[in-house]
């Protein structure tokens, strides 16, 4: 027995490719000040384009006072200092472009810094031209906030502003009030943005919270959070409502098409991936498959959370991969994540053995697959003392347990001092992971053994057989019940990845010839006799079975 999914025979570059997320301040450090910049980066793509990947994703290089650390943007088309200049985003540009390598960058439409000049205008007075670029209102009677919204950052979502009498809104930090895309100006403005990066040769956009842009016209209260509901998780004030109002409004769909024109003017199919959160599981597969537009007019690659944080057994990943691929509209794609800089890193969540086998199935599932960096060489993050900790997110807690800083500690090239990331004697924006003596670049490079080893034959693997990225979905049912199972299948090739989630070696019969191509075990494991292949414990296999006339 089987679950199927057929997706339409696809040409478009981004559904075959695997893209490797950056976070450009713990990549590499360029100029020695403990900070990375794109100058790093730039000596370090050699690493990038060694995987195999086929795009980077950059998250925020824009000019911004770092209450976010880039999300809260003061000016869309320059170069923070602290990354570099714009001379050298386009140096990365050919950098990457020579090595093959497409380049996205971070789109934060929601909402600016509180220091972007359009904001400095638009809180000067009431009565100024850019007043409506943001979403200003007259207090509650009683003096408080025009109504219950709350920050996902803690508190209220408003703030009153002194000088003109009003609230503003901000779904994030106070420093990031929220642009009103109502406004026709904003829009217009917004995709000036776009087209200037465009224009300078990005490939592509990833944007942020983008189902938040467009709220309810009304501004009407959320309603409470389900009592006891596990689709919330009761870790701040945010989380104890129903996000109906304050984000994804039907309207957000015209507002994508019209962004998608945008990116339909320039030539080699530029590319959108959007961020979607939603947190009420029973809209989520609706609300998901929406943004890739009735016509497939929106987002090319709505970002697929679920495998984030899954429980290990066998069950849960094939009744989430089930979903993902049943809850895409025909001929829809979308890409997977196993971790990010907003994540819990792979190997914090899991030990090293059951790490090895996600990375196999992040590669070889239906969807493209995004890899965050370090998660190649098994970065489990840092352990960050209070006094070091920087992610206002973490305040929410009392014990600081919600920051965001260990994902995002700075990548393990060597297990020199400062993990070869900066200079010894300069001290790094964030500390170095414990586990640098094994998970760094420099040890696993020459290991065939290794993660990073692994992660290079399974890119490998992917792109050179087709049917592993674009081909029918087919999870088998007819296997032991702590073993995940499905087939990847073309007209000229079928594949079979096999993940034990057991403690315990079990064998798996295989309905024909089959060749063991690859098993994450560090040995050689992964037998096949008899038409059996026997899996060791949390190991994954995967397997070429017998050449099918064609798809059934």
């Amino acid at each position: 027995m089987t679950d199927r999914h057929r997706p339409e025979p696809p040409s478009a570059w981004w559904r075959d490719a695997v893209i490797y997320q950056i976070y450009p301040r713990s990549f590499a450090d360029g100029n020695g000040d403990g900070i990375g910049d794109l100058a790093g980066l730039v000596d370090r793509l050699d690493h990038v384009a060694d995987l195999g990947v086929d795009a980077i994703w950059v998250n925020p290089i824009y000019r911004s006072p770092m209450a976010d650390f880039g999300y809260d943007v003061s000016d869309h088309v320059d170069v923070d200092p602290d990354y570099g200049t714009l001379a050298d985003l386009d140096t990365l540009l050919d950098a990457a472009h020579r090595r093959g390598l497409r380049v996205i960058l971070d789109f934060v439409p929601n909402h600016t810094s509180d220091r972007h000049p359009w904001f400095v205008a638009s809180r000067s007075s009431r009565t100024d031209a850019k007043r409506d670029w943001y979403y200003w209102r007259d207090p509650a009677p009683d003096g408080g906030p025009p109504n219950n919204w709350v920050s996902a950052f803690g508190g209220s979502a408003w703030t009153l502003d002194p000088t003109t009498g009003q609230y503003y809104l901000h779904t994030f930090l106070p420093e990031q009030p929220d642009l009103n895309w109502r406004n026709p100006d904003v829009e217009r403005a917004m995709h000036g943005v776009l087209r200037f990066w465009l224009d300078r040769g990005v490939d592509g956009f990833r944007i942020d919270v983008a189902n938040f842009v467009m709220k309810d016209p009304e501004l009407r209260d959320n309603p409470p959070a389900p009592t006891g509901a596990s689709d919330y998780r009761p870790l701040g004030a945010y989380d104890t409502q129903r996000h109906l109002h304050d984000k994804n409004h039907p309207d957000v769909h015209e507002v994508y098409r019209r962004l998608r024109r945008v990116l339909d003017e320039y030539p080699g199919e530029r590319i959108a991936l959007g961020e979607i959160h939603v947190y009420d599981w029973a809209d989520w597969r609706v609300e998901f498959a929406r943004f890739h537009g009735a016509e497939l007019d929106e987002l090319h690659l709505p970002m697929d959370q679920s495998l984030v944080g899954l429980p290990w057994s066998a069950e849960a990943y094939a009744r989430m991969l089930a979903e993902i691929v049943a809850g895409r509209p025909d001929h829809a794609w979308s890409s997977l994540i196993l971790g990010s800089h907003d994540e819990t890193r792979v190997a914090a969540r899991l030990d090293p053995v059951r790490a090895r086998a996600t990375m196999a199935i992040l590669l070889t599932a239906p969807g493209t697959p995004v890899l965050y960096y370090g998660d190649e060489i098994g970065m489990a993050g840092a352990k960050v003392p209070p006094h070091r900790a920087l992610d206002r997110w973490g305040a929410q807690t009392p014990d600081g347990s919600l920051g965001r800083d260990p994902q995002r500690s700075p990548m393990q090239w060597t297990a020199a001092e400062n993990a070869g990331f900066s200079p010894p004697d300069v001290e790094p924006w964030l500390p170095i992971g414990d586990d640098v003596d094994t998970a760094n670049v420099e040890s696993q490079r020459t290991d065939p053994g290794s993660l990073l080893a692994l992660t290079r034959r399974l890119i490998r693997l992917r792109s050179s057989h087709p049917a592993l990225s674009r081909g029918e979905f087919l999870l088998r049912r007819d296997v032991p019940v702590d073993v995940l199972a499905y087939e990847r299948r073309d007209d000229t090739e079928r594949w079979l990845v096999a993940v034990n989630f057991a403690s315990t070696a079990i064998d798996i019969e295989l309905d024909g010839a089959a060749d063991v191509v690859l098993t994450t075990g560090v040995e050689a494991t992964g037998r096949h006799r008899d038409r059996t292949l026997g899996l060791r414990p949390h190991e994954a296999a995967i397997v070429r079975l017998s050449t099918p006339t064609g798809s059934a």
